[in-house]
């Protein structure tokens, strides 16, 4: 990989990282795993008794930002250590 190549590799990481966090999210009882535009407004739009969901979706939209930062850090360290050689 050249240095053109390698600059990509944390924003790479925060995708990937974002995208597996999203996968492995938690799933709310008898419904299973909340659709994205639920987990990305953190369940703000939900009404009436789907407001029981508003935890769920604000602890899926945690593991998104948390693997995505966890994903941004691999990317960096492997930018860096591949850089320098």
């Amino acid at each position: 990989m050249d240095e053109k190549q390698l600059k990509y590799l944390p924003t790479l990481g925060t995708l990937i990282g974002g995208s597996i966090a999203f996968l492995l999210r938690p799933e709310a009882p008898q419904i299973g795993q909340l659709p994205f535009g639920v987990v990305a407004t953190r369940g703000t739009e939900l009404t009436s008794v789907d407001e029981m969901l508003i935890p769920i979706a604000e602890a899926s939209f945690n593991y998104m930002i948390a693997g995505a930062i966890i994903g941004a850090i691999i990317g960096m360290a492997i930018f860096w250590t591949m850089s320098k050689k």
